[in-house]
C-alpha cells in the first residue's frame, strides 16, 4: 500500500512540477491582456498656467487649467480588426479635452490607438489617427507592457506625432508601491494646429493659411506599476508657442499659447493606485504565486513519495 500512495504522489509531484512553467510561460502570455472594453478617465490640472487669451491675444496667468483624459475601448472596431490581424486587438479611442479657469473649452484633440491586448504593442491598421491625421505609432502610448522592465521605451507622443525614447530613471516608492520612473523630454517642435478651436468660426487650415507656426516642448515624468505596467501617476511640463504671431495680429511675434506643470489630481491618483493595488494580484498570481506555489507543492510530494518508497523498502513484507 505504501508503494502504490508513493507511485500517485511521485504523479501528482511530476503534474505540480509541469504545470509551474507551463502556467507562467505558456498560460500567463494567452491569458494575461488589456479588456477591448475598458473605460477610463482621468483629470489633470496644471496650477497656476499661462494661457493665452484669444479675446486680447494676449497670455494671462491664470489659477487652474483642466485636462480631461478619456480613454473608451471600441469593442466593434477590435473585432473588425482581430479578424484580418489574426491575434487579439484593443482599439482606444481617446480624447483630450483641456478648458480654462471659466470652463471654456480651450482645446479637443481626438485619438485612435491600436494595440495588441497582450504586449501592448502598437498595430498599424487603418484608422489609427491623431486629431483626423493618420498615424503609424511606433512604441507604446499610456500603458506599459505587462511585466515592465528597466529599460528604455520608445513612447509615441500625439503633439509631434513621433516616437522616442522614453527613459528608465530607477525604481521609487509610490504610496506603498513600488514603482519604476520614466521620464522624457520633447524638445522644441513644430505642432500641428488643433482642428478644434476656441475662436467661433476660425478653422486651424485658416490660421496655418496666415504662416502662424505652432511649437511646443515638454518633459513628460510617469511613475508605472512594473507587474501591470500601468502608470499610477503622471505629471508633464509643458510649454506651447505662436510663433510668427504678428502675422494674426498679435502685439509679439512669439506668444506664450500655454505653460503650465500638469499633474494628476489627488482623487484619480488615489482611485488608480486601489486599482492598480487590486490588478497586480492578479497577475502576480499567474507569474509567481501560483507557479512557485506549484513547484513547491511537487517538490514537497516529491519527497514525500521518496520518504513512503524508503520505508516500504525498510518494512518488513506484510
Amino acid at each position: 500500500m505504501r508503494r502504490r500512495a508513493g507511485l500517485v504522489l511521485l504523479a501528482f509531484a511530476v503534474f505540480f512540477a509541469a504545470l509551474a512553467p507551463l502556467l507562467r510561460w505558456y498560460a500567463f502570455p494567452r491569458l494575461a491582456k488589456v479588456p477591448p472594453n475598458q473605460y477610463q478617465e482621468v483629470v489633470l490640472e496644471a496650477k497656476p498656467a499661462v494661457l493665452l487669451d484669444y479675446s486680447t491675444l494676449r497670455a494671462e496667468r491664470v489659477e487652474k487649467i483642466t485636462i480631461v483624459q478619456t480613454l473608451k475601448g471600441n469593442v466593434e472596431e477590435s473585432e473588425k480588426i482581430e479578424r484580418s490581424a489574426g491575434r487579439d486587438v484593443v482599439v482606444w479611442d481617446a480624447l483630450s479635452h483641456v478648458q480654462g479657469p471659466d470652463g471654456a473649452m480651450v482645446s479637443q484633440i481626438p485619438e485612435r490607438y491600436i494595440f495588441d491586448a497582450h504586449t501592448q504593442a502598437p498595430v498599424n491598421a487603418t484608422g489609427e489617427m491623431v486629431d483626423g491625421d493618420p498615424v503609424r505609432r511606433e512604441g507604446i502610448e499610456f500603458k506599459w507592457p505587462f511585466l515592465t522592465e528597466k529599460r528604455d521605451y520608445a513612447y509615441f507622443d500625439a503633439q509631434t506625432r513621433t516616437s522616442a525614447p522614453i527613459h528608465y530613471r530607477g525604481t521609487r516608492t509610490f504610496r506603498g508601491l513600488e514603482v519604476y520612473y520614466f521620464e522624457q523630454t520633447i524638445p522644441w517642435t513644430r505642432v500641428p494646429i488643433p482642428r478644434k478651436m476656441p475662436i467661433a468660426g476660425v478653422t486651424a487650415e485658416q490660421i496655418a493659411r496666415t504662416g502662424l507656426t505652432r511649437w511646443y516642448t515638454s518633459r513628460r515624468m510617469f511613475w508605472v506599476e512594473p507587474v501591470t505596467g500601468a502608470p499610477v501617476n503622471g505629471e508633464e511640463i509643458h510649454t506651447e508657442e505662436l510663433r510668427d504671431a504678428k502675422k494674426m495680429g498679435m502685439p509679439k511675434d512669439t506668444v506664450t499659447a500655454f505653460d503650465g506643470h500638469v499633474k494628476m489630481r489627488e482623487d484619480y491618483i488615489a482611485d488608480t493606485v486601489e486599482l492598480v493595488k487590486s490588478q497586480r494580484v492578479l497577475v502576480l498570481l499567474l507569474t509567481s504565486y501560483l507557479p512557485w506555489g506549484f513547484l513547491g507543492l511537487g517538490v514537497g510530494l516529491l519527497a514525500l513519495a521518496l520518504w513512503l518508497e524508503a520505508r516500504s523498502r525498510t518494512s518488513p513484507a506484510a
